[in-house]
C-alpha cells in the first residue's frame, strides 16, 4: 500500500487542487503587491494589477524575476512580511556574485518541513526509521529542510551535517540508519567508502536514500542503489522558493511529485519567456503560493525539464517534473556544441567507468578545448601505457558519438580525483577568466 504522509492533499482531485491553487494566487498576489516594492514596481511596469489575477490562469500576466533580481535586491528587497514576524533565514552558496538570501516564518518553516515529510514518507519513512541527514546544516537548506521533515514524520533523526566520513560511517552502522540523505556524489562517496572498510551492502540497515541539490543521472541511480543496496529516490527544492521538498519522487521513480498545493509550476521557452504547453521541454518557472516572508511569484529557476500529469501508480495527483535535463544558464557550449555534465558521467557509467570525474574547458589559440579526468577503478589500472591509451582512445570516442564533439580523456590513477564531501565541483571553466 502506499505510504501519504497528507493523503487528502497529495492524491487530492485535479478539481481541489485547483481550487487550492486559485484561492491561494489571488490572496498571494495581493499580499506580493502590497507588501514587496520591487516587486510592485515591476508589476507597474507591466500594467498588472492584483484585481487582474483571478486564478492560476492568469498568472501568465505576470513578470518574471530571476536571480539577478534577488542580487539587486539583496537583503530586504523581496521581504513580504516586518521583519518582526521572520524567525530565519536560509541562504544560497553564493559562488557568483551575491549570496540569495530567503526568509522565513514560522509558519512558512512548518510548510517547507511538511514538503520535506511527504518525500520521507513517500520513501517508505515512518516513526520506526533512523534517518541520517548529512546534507549541510547552517545556511543551505539541505539539513534543515530533511531535518524538519524527519521530525514531522516522527523518525529518529541523526543530524550529522556533511563531513567526516569516519563518523558517518560510524553513526550508520551503530545507529543502525535506515534513510540516508544527502547529494548524490556523497551517497556515492559514503558507498565506497563502506567498501573499502570491507562492508557489502546487505551489511548496513539501510533501505532508502534521498539524495538531491545537484544533478545525477540514472546510471548514478543505479550505482549508488548497488553499492548501499537501497532505493534511491531524487528530490528537489531552491533555497529561493524554500529548500528541499518543492518537489520529490515516489516509488514509481518515473519524475517527482510537485507539491502543487504550495508551488505552482509553469514550463516556459527560455529564450522567449512563451508559456510552453505539458509535455514541452523548458525552463521550469516557480509561483510560491502562500509563502509570506518570502512570496516570489514566476521564479525562473534555470532549470531545463517536463512536466506531466500521467497517472502515477503510487496514487499521488500532482503534477510531475523531470529530473532537470540541465540548465539555460549554465550549460556548456563548447565549440558551438551545447553539453551537460550529465551527458559526460552517462557515458563514464554506461562504459564501466568510475563516476568521479572532473571537466576542464579552456580557450586555446581561439578554440575550446574540453579535457576531462576519468578516475579508474583499481581493477583497471594498469601501469601499460598502451593499454591506458587504448582504453582513453575508445572512452574518446564513446563521449563523442554522445556529445557530438570529441574530449581529450585522461585516465588517472584511484583517487586522485578530489573527492567531495558537499557539492562535487565537477566543471573548471577556465574561459571565464580570459574572454
Amino acid at each position: 500500500m502506499p505510504n501519504y504522509y497528507q493523503p487528502e492533499i497529495e492524491t487530492a482531485s485535479r478539481e481541489e487542487i485547483l481550487r487550492i491553487q486559485n484561492e491561494k494566487i489571488v490572496k498571494q498576489v495581493r499580499h506580493v503587491y502590497d507588501n514587496v516594492k520591487y516587486y510592485r514596481d515591476l508589476m507597474d511596469k507591466k500594467g498588472v494589477k492584483p484585481e487582474d489575477i483571478k486564478s492560476v490562469d492568469d498568472i501568465k500576466k505576470l513578470p518574471f524575476i530571476s536571480k539577478d533580481d534577488l542580487r539587486e535586491a539583496y537583503p530586504y528587497g523581496f521581504l513580504g512580511t516586518d521583519i518582526k514576524n521572520c524567525v530565519r533565514i536560509q541562504s544560497t552558496s553564493g559562488t557568483t556574485g551575491k549570496r540569495v538570501v530567503a526568509f522565513y516564518t514560522q509558519h512558512d518553516i512548518d510548510l517547507w518541513e511538511e514538503c520535506c515529510a511527504r518525500a520521507i514518507v513517500a520513501a517508505g519513512g515512518t516513526n520506526e526509521d533512523v534517518c541520517h541527514v548529512c546534507y549541510g546544516y547552517g545556511l543551505f537548506t539541505g539539513g534543515p529542510g530533511l531535518n524538519g521533515g524527519s521530525h514531522k514524520v516522527g523518525c529518529l533523526t541523526l543530524p550529522m551535517s556533511s563531513g567526516n566520513t569516519e563518523r558517518q560511517i560510524q553513526f550508520l552502522m551503530d545507529l543502525q540508519a535506515t534513510i540516508l540523505c544527502c547529494t548524490p556524489s556523497y551517497a556515492a562517496y559514503i558507498g565506497e567508502a563502506l567498501a573499502e572498510k570491507g562492508y557489502k551492502p546487505e551489511d548496513n540497515k539501510l533501505k532508502a536514500g534521498i539524495f538531491g541539490a545537484e544533478p545525477w543521472t540514472e546510471e548514478m541511480r543505479r550505482s549508488i542503489e548497488k553499492s548501499l543496496g537501497i532505493k534511491a529516490y531524487d528530490i528537489y527544492g531552491l533555497t529561493e522558493t524554500s529548500g528541499p521538498g518543492v518537489s520529490f519522487e515516489c516509488s514509481e521513480q518515473t519524475g517527482m511529485h510537485i507539491n502543487e498545493d504550495h508551488f505552482y509550476a509553469e514550463i516556459i521557452d527560455p529564450d522567449t519567456g512563451e508559456v510552453l504547453p505539458e509535455g514541452s521541454k523548458g525552463e521550469l518557472v516557480f509561483t510560491s503560493l502562500d509563502k509570506e516572508a518570502f512570496p516570489l511569484l514566476r521564479y525562473r529557476t534555470r532549470d531545463i525539464c517536463i512536466l506531466t500529469r500521467k497517472k502515477c501508480s503510487c496514487g499521488r495527483t500532482h503534477v510531475k517534473m523531470s529530473k532537470p535535463l540541465g540548465r539555460s544558464d549554465d550549460m556548456l557550449i563548447i565549440r558551438g556544441v551545447n553539453v551537460f555534465p550529465s551527458q559526460i558521467e552517462t557515458v563514464l557509467l554506461n562504459e564501466g567507468y568510475s563516476p568521479n570525474y572532473q571537466i576542464t574547458v579552456d580557450r586555446v589559440n581561439n578554440t575550446d578545448t574540453l579535457d576531462v579526468d576519468v578516475e579508474l577503478l583499481p581493477e583497471q589500472f594498469s601501469d601499460k601505457m598502451g593499454e591506458i591509451q587504448h582504453m582513453e582512445k575508445s572512452l574518446e570516442d564513446a563521449m563523442r558519438a554522445m556529445l557530438g564533439i570529441k574530449p581529450r580523456i585522461h585516465l588517472v590513477a584511484p583517487k586522485t580525483v578530489v573527492r567531495s564531501e558537499g557539492k562535487a565541483v565537477r566543471v573548471i571553466d577556465k574561459r571565464k577568466l580570459h574572454d
